[in-house]
C-alpha cells in the first residue's frame, strides 16, 4: 500500500517530465537548432574486419586488430556485402 502511494507521484512526475521534454524539442524544432538523435559510428571499417577474416585471422584476432568487440566482428562480417 505504501508502495502504492509512493509510485503514484512518480508516474505523474514521469509524465510531466515527457511532456516538458516534448516542449522542449518542439520549441527547438521552430527554431530550427534541433538535430535530433545524432547517429553512430563504427570504430573500424567493416570491410577491413573481411580483409583479415581472408588473412585467416580468427575473430577474436580481428577484434584486438580493430579494437571492437568480437560481437562486432561477427556483425561486420554477416551484414556487410562484398563484391566479388
Amino acid at each position: 500500500m505504501i508502495a502504492a502511494v509512493m509510485l503514484g507521484p512518480a508516474e505523474i512526475e514521469l509524465e510531466f517530465r515527457q511532456e516538458r521534454q516534448a516542449a522542449g524539442i518542439e520549441a527547438a524544432k521552430k527554431r530550427r537548432v534541433y538535430k535530433g538523435r545524432q547517429k553512430g559510428f563504427t570504430k573500424a571499417k567493416p570491410i577491413r574486419a573481411k580483409e583479415l577474416r581472408d588473412e585467416d585471422l580468427t575473430v577474436p584476432e580481428i577484434a584486438r586488430a580493430l579494437g571492437t568487440s568480437e560481437r562486432t566482428v561477427w556483425r561486420y562480417l554477416k551484414d556487410t556485402t562484398f563484391p566479388d
